[in-house]
């Protein structure tokens, strides 16, 4: 997946499909390096505080460990 591509997936990401990959990626996920971890990191922040402290922990458990 190019940079666009990966930019793309993650817009129109649920909050909850982004934390999935934050929790469950292998090290080394290029999702989490470089300008693409920064702007994953933005955008997650974002969508968190769109949906607030209830969506942020409906998510966590929705996905779990």
């Amino acid at each position: 997946m190019n940079l666009e591509e990966m930019k793309n997936w993650i817009d129109n990401a649920s909050y909850e499909q982004l934390l999935s990959r934050w929790r469950h990626a292998p090290s080394g996920d290029p999702f989490f390096q470089g300008e693409i971890g920064e702007y994953y990191s933005m955008k997650m922040k974002e969508k968190r505080e769109e949906i607030g402290p209830e969506g942020h922990v409906t998510a966590s458990k929705a996905i779990g460990w």
